[in-house]
């Protein structure tokens, strides 16, 4: 189950038993990091998907000779 089904779960719990966040996540069997969580979009899923394309296109190039063309791309990140 995702995060965020779980987070309207217990919010659901909340609302309809008037119980605390803590013990409505404790009695779904949930961790508490689950709410806390917030999901990040990778800025280079664009670059990443091109990447992959590639890879299928040229099974034998391998990863160094895909990422040549790219190169100052992925420096960047670091």
């Amino acid at each position: 189950m995702r995060p965020a089904r779980r987070r309207t779960l217990v919010q659901e719990l909340k609302v309809c038993y008037e119980v605390s966040e803590r013990r409505a996540w404790q009695v779904l069997g949930f961790p508490q990091a689950s709410h806390r969580y917030q999901s990040v979009l990778d800025e280079r899923a664009e670059l990443q998907m091109r990447l992959r394309e590639l890879a299928t296109i040229r099974v034998r190039y391998g990863y160094r000779r895909l990422h040549i063309p790219y190169g100052q791309n992925i420096q960047a990140r670091v």
